[in-house]
């Protein structure tokens, strides 16, 4: 046990500190040379003082990204290693007899402890956008979308786990090809019910208040054959000073969403090209093909999984104190492979994800036809939230759903 603690965070250490080195001294995000003085510029739109938050900002801002996620694979493994996960499940037993009520006593203490560990981690990120008054959002505000961020995941997690132990024991050949079978209406109902019930549990919203603007958007919507009879504003402003717009759930529960600080700071061109952006995406099916997409990953994922987790359970599972690889107790071998097969699979996520944003831009600069509120709209984008225009390779690889804003003013311009 000590070989294997010592060496996870021994690993640990050196994953860090090459992300360290990597982040804050041998990456260069300065721009191309050919590309100095044009509108991707940063130094052309952006005050010096801007310049330099920015930098800090991001540098900070990315190093806790790659920071958590292997901190959560530790946690895991020293839940383990501590036999704390089979602690947790004869408590769960001893309490009530009832599978489901075990289960959700089980993820409880699992889920509290995962919290506990990972709040530093959260809190400094928070401290860190308050500092650079990105976010806006007070400690009590920001607790409170922690605890409610908590009990729904635990809602959550507590259903999937339940489903998921019964499909294992029931069929331990084959639970991975029901599990998958079980996700996709699952999937297709979490995101159905996301924008009526889940969304604001954490903010307000309601129907654009500026109706002449409405007007604009739904016209625009009709010009691209869009259905959409309402578009909504959420009070994010008391949250951040960061620009934002969405397109959220299916069917008759799909909306088009615009942050308030967006309605603020943008122009009316500015927002036409946002929201021209937005609907391509619903144009474009993104949704759907995203669905698709997480459909196939889960497939592939939880095979995986079956594989190695059996492995797993029957090298360590003495050491873990997990009788059977289909316990209760192995939940965090079973979120581990998770974890670890979506860090894995997030670059290709992102490259696809990418792909689907440059169209979306494409079809609204084709809409709108207004090039310059298009690249200005990036540019308030990058002042707003302090992003880098140029990331590091590794950070736009791992992080970056959308194209670098290098990349979208640089396509802008050779329209």
């Amino acid at each position: 046990m000590r070989k294997i603690a010592f060496w996870t965070l021994f690993l640990y250490g050196i994953y860090a500190l090459f992300f360290a080195f990597y982040l804050f001294q041998w990456t260069d995000s300065s721009i191309p040379a050919q590309y100095k003085g044009t509108s991707a510029d940063p130094a052309t739109f952006l005050t010096k003082k801007e310049l330099m938050l920015t930098e800090q900002f991001s540098e900070v801002k990315n190093f806790l990204f790659f920071l958590s996620i292997p901190y959560e694979w530790v946690i895991y493994i020293f839940v383990l290693l501590f036999g704390l996960s089979a602690r947790f499940q004869q408590w769960a037993e001893a309490t009530v007899k009832r599978k489901w009520m075990q289960t959700a006593i089980y993820v409880f203490w699992l889920s509290l402890l995962v919290q506990v560990v990972t709040f530093p981690l959260s809190y400094i990120s928070y401290s860190v956008a308050k500092m650079y008054h990105i976010s806006t959002q007070t400690f009590s505000s920001w607790m409170r979308d922690e605890l409610i961020d908590f009990w729904v995941n635990y809602a959550i997690m507590v259903v999937i786990v339940y489903v998921l132990y019964g499909l294992m024991k029931k069929f331990e050949k084959r639970w991975w090809v029901y599990a998958w079978l079980c996700s996709i209406p699952f999937t297709l109902f979490l995101t159905f019910i996301q924008p009526v019930f889940i969304d604001p549990l954490y903010n307000d919203f309601y129907p654009l208040k500026n109706k002449q603007l409405e007007a604009k958007i739904l016209a625009l919507a009709e010009k691209a054959n869009i259905p959409a009879e309402h578009v909504f504003e959420v009070n994010m402003s008391e949250k951040t000073n960061a620009l934002n717009a969405y397109v959220t759930g299916i069917g008759s529960n799909s909306r088009i969403v615009l942050w308030d600080t967006t309605l603020e700071r943008l122009s009316e061109d500015e927002i036409l090209f946002i929201m021209a952006h937005e609907m391509a995406h619903y144009v474009m099916k993104h949704m759907y093909w995203g669905i698709g997409l997480y459909i196939v990953v889960t497939w592939i994922g939880l095979l995986l999984t079956n594989r190695w987790m059996k492995r797993i359970v029957g090298r360590f599972g003495t050491l873990f104190r997990i009788k059977k690889w289909n316990d209760l107790s192995s939940l965090p071998v079973f979120l581990l492979l998770i974890s670890l097969l979506s860090f894995a699979a997030s670059p290709a996520m992102n490259a696809i994800s990418r792909y689907e944003e440059h169209a979306a831009d494409k079809y609204a600069i084709e809409l709108t036809k207004n090039k310059e509120a298009a690249i200005s709209t990036f540019q308030q984008l990058t002042r707003s939230s302090l992003s880098q225009v140029h990331p590091p390779y590794l950070v736009k690889l791992f992080r970056y759903g959308h194209p670098t804003i290098l990349e979208r003013i640089i396509f802008l311009e050779q329209q």
